[in-house]
């Protein structure tokens, strides 16, 4: 699945007639008008499944499945991962990465002192946090913001970060 990226996760079925309800985990839900094909990634399967029909409701959307076409065809599948391969992923912009490269990525800060490792992104409506694993010490949050983020390179598997005051402390 390295090659693979999360676009949502089945919350529920929607009716009677094989659709689910999914909570988007992509930039912007309309991408799912665009997704041909998902795989669905639960404990026990890995399904290639076409997507037929998209539609929305609130901050969720519907999807119906060709050749699923009752309740009970899908049902077992709540809170599976729907997944889109790498070349089909968003196109990102300058300083914009996939939450799945940032996880694992090596913190250091600005005098090249190791932190920790990315076992986390937060997604908080304002900006994303970083929680940061640290050996025998509580996670550090770490704002992903510019003043914070100096660097990340996705190549080396490395970030730096600036410390805010007191954030050590926490």
């Amino acid at each position: 699945m390295e090659d693979m990226l999360r676009v949502g996760v089945i919350t529920t079925t929607h009716g009677i007639r094989g659709e689910v309800k999914v909570f988007p985990t992509t930039g912007s839900p309309k991408r799912f008008e665009e997704i041909e094909r998902v795989v669905l990634a639960s404990k026990k399967d890995e399904l290639e499944l076409e997507i037929e029909r998209v539609r929305y409701f609130k901050n969720l959307v519907i999807l119906k499945f060709k050749g699923i076409d009752n309740i009970n065809d899908i049902e077992m599948y709540k809170g599976a991962e729907l997944y889109v391969d790498r070349a089909h992923g968003d196109k990102l912009e300058e300083g914009e990465y996939y939450i799945a490269d940032i996880i694992g990525l090596k913190v250091f800060d600005e005098a090249g002192e190791l932190l920790g490792e990315v076992s986390d992104v937060i997604e908080t409506g304002a900006n994303d946090v970083y929680a940061v694993r640290r050996k025998g010490k509580k996670d550090l949050l770490i704002p992903a913001i510019k003043s914070c983020i100096l660097s990340v390179d996705i190549e080396e598997g490395k970030m730096t970060v600036r410390l805010l005051d007191g954030l050590l402390d926490l």
